[in-house]
């Protein structure tokens, strides 16, 4: 009984203090050049995550590393027709934990979800077959661009990671059609996402 009661006690005690994690920023295939951060109290994941950013044939990733809260530890995809831009994120709990960095998201086969998109017309009235685990429809407003809708993850609307960014998501196929609006330019761009997970 007396080494339950230490063991619970030692517990415990690691969690009152503070976390440690690799953080760094990277793009392209550079390295990840690390260095260690003592997360906030709220921060209680050490978080490593690769964006990747698809247009033209053409990907651009971004490695981060850094502490996290836990609704921040999500993977996904979002398509606008025109570009795919996918997040896989991997997250533990003990100091350092975070040296790995997780491979992008590979290129997934339709799954039969259609939502509308802007990437042929002004109208928004074309359709965009979703990918892998694009289970909802999207649309945002964004400035100087205009209206954006596509595709996307429900852990993408669900996650603090994107979900102030993607104005309005829904499930259905198609039904992204209603002209809502968004105040976000952030999940167009992979750089500000990094910030995003460094700074809040």
């Amino acid at each position: 009984m007396k080494l339950v009661t230490i063991a619970l006690t030692c517990a415990l005690i690691s969690k009152a203090y503070p976390l440690d994690c690799f953080e760094c920023v990277a793009t392209g295939t550079g390295p990840c050049s690390q260095t260690t951060k003592t997360c906030q109290g709220n921060q209680t994941k050490c978080a490593s995550f690769t964006a990747a950013f698809t247009e033209g044939g053409i990907q651009n990733t971004t490695k981060v590393k850094t502490c996290a809260i836990p609704a921040q530890c999500i993977s996904g995809s979002f398509n606008t027709g025109i570009s795919m831009t996918t997040v896989q994120t991997q997250c533990c709990e003990s100091n350092l934990c975070n040296s790995q960095e997780p491979p992008a998201l590979p290129e997934s086969s339709t799954n039969g979800k259609k939502c509308f998109t802007c990437a042929a017309d002004d109208n928004c009235t074309s359709t965009l077959e979703c990918k892998g685990s694009e289970d909802r429809c999207f649309m945002v407003t964004l400035p100087a661009v205009g209206m954006v809708k596509g595709c996307v993850s429900q852990s993408l609307c669900s996650g603090s990671l994107i979900a102030a960014a993607i104005g309005d998501c829904c499930e259905g196929n198609l039904c992204n059609n209603a002209l809502r609006i968004g105040q976000s330019i952030l999940f167009l761009l992979l750089v500000p996402l990094a910030s995003f997970f460094l700074f809040n």
